[in-house]
């Protein structure tokens, strides 16, 4: 075999994670060059192979946003730990098709998706599959033409997959009962028990581990209570937030969540393993597996108690052997790991909050509970949403760091989020140095 293109591709990626600490986060260049860079007629003939991964490496370079960097702070997402990495190349050298491939515990109900969409989408296909069998329709046969109106009931925060799973699954946005929520975010019991009481037919309800905004986590032990209630079935999305059941200091944040229903959860985020990596856990294995399984005469499914299938529970039939990297991620770390990990960031995050909040004319808009700060910066004699947007664009066009905005409660914010296991003190102060510079100059 001609490995040179492999020798290539490690070279390359070598190069630019041992870059990533020093490197500008923000691309470096502009669409119009990249597509002259990368475009260009077709060869009639084809290239060496290693010479098209190093050609693709330069040519790609500037471009590329150090995401994987420890001062891009943009949106919620980890870097990728080296254990994790390598699992990834060889996940992808070795090619499996993970429909039929990893046992895991008999009675589990898990399934490795692409991501926090597919993980909510696979979750609440098994609650409306669940929730319709209580009213006596099989929704995997019959379908819902006709069928009970099942409600979900969801904080007036919920993030935006939510209501991509319930489109997906053909309930659409209508479908949600909006609940109330605090300063915060987080769903108000009590409003939330009020709308339960007002519906007569199926109901899910669905909280939240972590608002991207804010960070902030329902009372997942009283809503569990309010829904039992009512039969309702609850879903916790915990794209981020439910990592903070590996910290001592943090677990506090997620008291009831074991008593939920399912959960669903993105091992990109702070788990640092690269993109791909969603997880959907159910506690009721018959309704998730109902809800996913597809069968056909050339499939052969495992014997039982000998092993599952994993297309049984996820929405693919191929698929990445997406279970590798997290393997890989979690035996490299350990629990220890793990939990230094999640509460380094929370450090961060509080260091970020009291070092920008210290600064004139720089407001922090959220209680910073977990990983995520909110800020506000205001100009004498300027209006508060057009500043806040100017010093959000010169701090990515200076590309020391990286952070996106946000509008949460009907002001623009610059929202810094802290999950990559690389990010040090250092880089926070830099950061932040960098942020108070755009906006004071």
């Amino acid at each position: 075999m001609d490995r040179s293109a492999l020798d290539a591709a490690h070279a390359a990626a070598v190069r630019y994670l041992e870059s990533a600490g020093e490197r500008p986060v923000g691309s470096s260049t502009t669409v119009e060059d990249m597509r002259a860079a990368l475009g260009g007629p077709l060869p009639e003939d084809g290239e060496a192979a290693a010479q098209v991964v190093a050609e693709l490496a330069r040519r790609a370079d500037p471009g590329i946003v150090a995401t994987a960097g420890p001062r891009f702070f943009g949106f919620v997402i980890g870097g990728s730990l080296p254990a994790a990495v390598g699992a990834d190349w060889l996940t992808s050298a070795w090619d499996q098709n993970a429909g039929k491939l990893l046992g895991l515990p008999a009675g589990t109900g898990v399934g490795f998706v692409t991501g926090g969409q597919m993980a909510n989408t696979t979750c609440l296909a098994a609650a409306r599959q669940a929730v319709l069998a209580r009213a006596g329709w099989d929704v995997a046969v019959r379908g819902l033409w006709a069928a009970p109106r099942v409600t979900v009931l969801a904080g007036e925060e919920a993030h935006v997959t939510v209501y991509g799973a319930l489109r997906l699954l053909g309930m659409g946005d209508a479908s949600v009962t909006k609940v109330a929520v605090d300063g915060q975010g987080r769903i108000d019991p009590q409003s939330l028990r009020t709308a339960l009481h007002a519906v007569t037919g199926p109901a899910i309800v669905c909280a939240q581990a972590g608002n991207v905004n804010t960070g902030a986590f329902d009372r997942l032990d009283e809503i569990v209570e309010a829904a039992r209630e009512r039969n309702a079935w609850v879903h916790v999305d915990g794209a981020f937030g439910l990592w903070a059941a590996g910290s001592a200091r943090h677990r506090h944040l997620i008291k009831g969540v074991e008593r939920a229903d399912s959960w669903a959860t993105d091992a990109h985020k702070w788990l640092n393993v690269p993109y791909d990596s969603g997880l959907a856990f159910v506690r009721d294995t018959a309704a998730h597996r109902a809800a996913m399984l597809r069968t056909a005469a050339y499939l052969q499914p495992a014997e039982p108690d000998k092993g599952r299938d994993n297309y049984e529970w996820t929405p693919e039939f191929s698929r990445r052997a997406r279970g590798f990297p997290v393997y890989a991620a979690l035996r490299s770390l350990g629990r220890k790991g793990v939990e230094a990990m999640v509460d380094r960031c929370c450090d961060h995050a509080r260091l970020f909050a009291r070092l920008l909040g210290s600064a004139p004319g720089v407001t922090i808009a959220n209680e910073v509970v977990l990983n995520q700060v909110l800020v506000r910066f205001e100009r004498t004699g300027m209006d508060g949403d057009g500043w806040t947007r100017e010093v959000i664009s010169r701090i990515q066009r200076d590309a020391i760091c990286w952070a996106s905005g946000t509008v949460w409660k009907g002001r623009a914010l610059l929202r810094i989020s802290v999950s990559n296991w690389s990010t040090t003190e250092d880089d926070v102060r830099r950061s932040v140095a960098a942020m108070l510079a755009a906006h004071e100059r």
